[in-house]
């Protein structure tokens, strides 16, 4: 469809005509005393009220959206937008769309996705009653909080339903998900995709409706978290691997030869099998995460440096297996000399203190090995379509 328009207000809408009516009439002043083109969508999600009617009859364009979901009805919306910016909007009556110029003047700056911000601390207001505690002070704030941290974005409000965006823009990032963590998924794939993104402060008012909200807390906060986990390997696998491998390695070292004795607390053959097995289970972890993150990249699932791409086009195989053969060949020797050791004592009782310590030795690396042939023939596989 040729941008012809200079705007498109898209609204998802299931059962909303408490609200609809006021919303759209609001959109629609918004874009007169702009004094540019644009249309009023009402992305129409299965209503079983009179939404369809109040919208057709208040003048805005209708599309139904047959799969249900808050991120169906809006990717319906924009796909059957004709303005080159969309603003996006809940039918609730919570948000301003009169705060339209502020969102063009950013777009009009080069900016491709401009987000609403509703806290204070930022400049934006929320009203008496307007948002539950729990998302004002736990939900949003921390799931922002990880938004940030994860993909290195500015932006304080993650989920502030108010935006705007360039429409081919946004297309562009082939967003997929249908529930309300389409709000998040917005964001992550515009900043790993290096998109220029503002947030401007707006007000949050009161929802108009006199039933309960579609969100669901608990159950989309989840959804928002589960989503930037899937999204961030480096987080969800590589870090927590790597602090996993390190830590139970210096465990090991510290451990290896003889207890450590510290004040009064005595680490001994327990503490070094713990070791052991943070270091079997972190280097694993690590593995599968370079292993998922070097498949998102070459996949196109998500975006990378080209280091992502020679470790499958490269010799992963051979690294792995050389790797490999270094640590099962260190296991494989500390464990034929302890049966050496066992043989010489006439394969009787061994001392716990020094043939625990050489087996648990002899295991994790033996452990480390074979992981590192495995993955390696993973990455490789990875490579095979290149």
């Amino acid at each position: 469809m040729s941008n012809t328009l200079e705007i498109s207000i898209v609204i998802p809408c299931l059962n909303e005509s408490e609200t609809l009516h006021a919303c759209i009439l609001e959109a629609m002043s918004a874009i007169g005393d702009t004094g540019i083109s644009g249309e009023v969508i009402v992305a129409d999600n299965g209503s079983s009220d009179d939404s369809v009617e109040i919208a057709l009859k208040a003048g805005a364009k209708i599309v139904h959206i047959h799969q249900r979901g808050y991120g169906s009805a809006l990717q319906g919306g924009i796909e059957a937008a004709g303005g080159k910016y969309v603003l996006m909007g809940d039918a609730d009556g919570s948000y301003d769309f009169r705060a339209l110029p502020s969102f063009l003047a950013k777009l009009h700056e080069g900016y491709d996705l401009v987000i609403g911000c509703r806290f204070p601390r930022y400049g934006g207001r929320i009203e008496p009653g307007a948002m539950p505690w729990k998302h004002r002070w736990i939900g949003n704030p921390i799931l922002s909080a990880i938004g940030k941290l994860f993909f290195a974005s500015q932006v304080d409000d993650f989920h502030c339903g108010l935006r705007a965006f360039k429409r081919d823009a946004i297309r562009s990032l082939n967003l997929k998900t249908s529930g309300m963590e389409f709000a998040s998924e917005m964001v992550v794939k515009a900043s790993l995709n290096s998109l220029k993104i503002a947030q401007v402060p707006i007000t949050l008012r009161k929802d108009g409706r006199s039933r309960p909200p579609h969100l669901r807390s608990w159950r989309d906060g989840w959804r928002h978290l589960r989503f930037m986990l899937l999204y961030s390997p480096l987080w969800l696998f590589i870090l927590p691997g790597l602090f996993l491998t390190v830590s139970g390695l210096l465990g090991f070292i510290l451990l290896r030869s003889a207890p450590l004795k510290i004040g009064h607390v005595i680490f001994d053959l327990n503490s070094l099998l713990v070791s052991s097995t943070a270091t079997l289970i972190g280097f694993q972890v690590l593995c599968f995460g370079i292993f998922i993150k070097a498949y998102a990249v070459n996949s196109g699932i998500l975006p990378g440096t080209a280091f992502w791409s020679r470790i499958v086009r490269g010799r992963p195989v051979e690294w792995g297996i050389g790797i490999g053969l270094l640590f099962a060949l260190a296991g494989a020797g500390c464990l034929i000399r302890e049966i050496f050791a066992w043989k010489a004592s006439g394969f009787g009782m061994l001392s716990y203190q020094t043939s625990l310590r050489a087996v648990m030795t002899a295991a994790t690396e033996i452990g480390i090995g074979i992981q590192a042939v495995v993955y390696g023939f993973a990455l490789a596989i990875i490579g095979l379509e290149h």
